[in-house]
């Protein structure tokens, strides 16, 4: 067997009334000052209200204007607050742009840095101060409340970074279903078909291992099994299934990778501003399409996950139109109403020089990519 690392230090708790332990798991942390990070949306909601209810957690320093598209210049702007205020641990509560915000603060404060953008090639920096950090997902799909990776917007270079390091992970994660529930039908969707594209590439990456896949494995049995029932109802058990698949998804590509999926979706987020979910549903056909063609043999342990199939890239392509379908997911880019024909070229050029194409099974030239968007559209 080929030589590989897996690594995941994070404690997951899970289920009902997980939250109800979140304090305890701060006090353990040694957090007393706690610098509770959010976005304006779950304000709004008032879900950020309930989730200190329903903690009981108190003396936070709160700020909840992290965008959808987590920012290098919001990274920095927070890190300086956390040191202001004499913060001394950070609570997440969010999607996939709020935990990967915590990350780079988390980043920041432990190498004591003022600039993100100084930490590019952060694999290599060492531990660092500690800084504790609890991740507390609001969405089923991105898993970064288990993964070593940040993606970070550069507004500037209209361009999505990816910053790893292990020292960026949360201690401890919790998924509680009261903080999902909400999710309406087309959020849910996208941000499952996210879990579902990271696993499938996860296992399928040039840098796959047997604990990877897994993870990935028993995640997409969850997904192809529970989704559209998400997508339909509120149920409790159904939200916590989704939100325990997509930490396996992240468990899984945070030891592997992702692939072409990604690196071109990375790149359609930074130029076009296409939503992440939604540019990994209407992608992943297509790539993997593409991929198959390389390798017959690829996608063929997917099958069984799809009873009464005979295709796997058929079988997951349906699935993926099916769930979008019901719940109002573009299923073209031009459907986004983002989607700019005449940036092609330079979609493709940054998509080639994102980390996920690297592993791809099957390698991508600039004009591969610039047709697959074509088809795509």
């Amino acid at each position: 067997m080929r030589y590989f690392e897996f690594y995941n230090p994070v404690q997951i708790c899970a289920g009902d009334d997980a939250l109800g332990n979140l304090k305890y798991a701060a006090d353990s942390l040694g957090i007393r000052h706690p610098l509770l990070l959010t976005d304006e949306t779950l304000t709004k909601l008032g879900l950020a209200a309930k989730f200190l209810s329903l903690t009981g957690l108190s003396n936070c320093t709160s700020y909840d204007r992290v965008p959808a598209d987590s920012s290098v210049d919001t990274v920095n702007q927070i890190a300086k607050l956390y040191r202001d205020q004499g913060c001394d641990g950070i609570v997440a509560l969010g999607g996939g742009s709020v935990l990967d915000t915590a990350k780079g603060v988390k980043l920041l404060i432990g190498q004591r840095a003022d600039d993100i953008l100084g930490l590019m090639g952060c694999e290599n920096l060492p531990r660092g101060e500690r800084v504790p950090f609890i991740a507390v997902p609001t969405t089923a799909g991105t898993g970064s409340e288990c993964t070593p990776v940040a993606v970070i917007r550069h507004p500037d270079r209209s361009v999505k970074l990816e910053y790893i390091s292990p020292y960026m992970m949360p201690d401890a994660a919790f998924l509680d279903p009261r903080m999902t529930q909400s999710l309406p039908p087309r959020v849910t969707a996208a941000t499952g078909l996210d879990a579902l594209c990271h696993a499938i590439e996860a296992c399928t990456c040039d840098q796959h291992n047997p604990l990877s896949d897994a993870f990935a494995f028993a995640a997409m049995r969850i997904i192809v099994e529970k989704l559209p029932i998400a997508v339909g109802r509120n149920a409790s058990d159904v939200r916590t299934d989704m939100a325990v698949a997509a930490c396996m998804a992240g468990a899984a590509f945070g030891n592997s990778m992702v692939g072409a999926v990604h690196a071109i979706g990375h790149a359609l987020g930074g130029v076009c501003h296409i939503a992440h979910g939604e540019a990994m549903a209407i992608l992943m056909p297509h790539v993997m399409a593409f991929n198959r063609a390389r390798d017959r043999a690829l996608y063929a342990p997917l099958l069984p996950l799809f009873p009464g199939e005979e295709d796997p890239v058929e079988a997951v392509t349906r699935f993926v139109r099916g769930v979008s379908e019901a719940a109002g997911l573009p299923t073209r880019l031009r459907d986004t109403g983002k989607f700019d024909r005449s940036r092609v070229d330079e979609i493709a050029e940054k998509a080639l020089n994102d980390g996920a194409m690297i592993v791809n099974p099957a390698y991508l030239s600039k004009e591969d990519v610039a047709q697959l968007l074509l088809r795509a559209e």
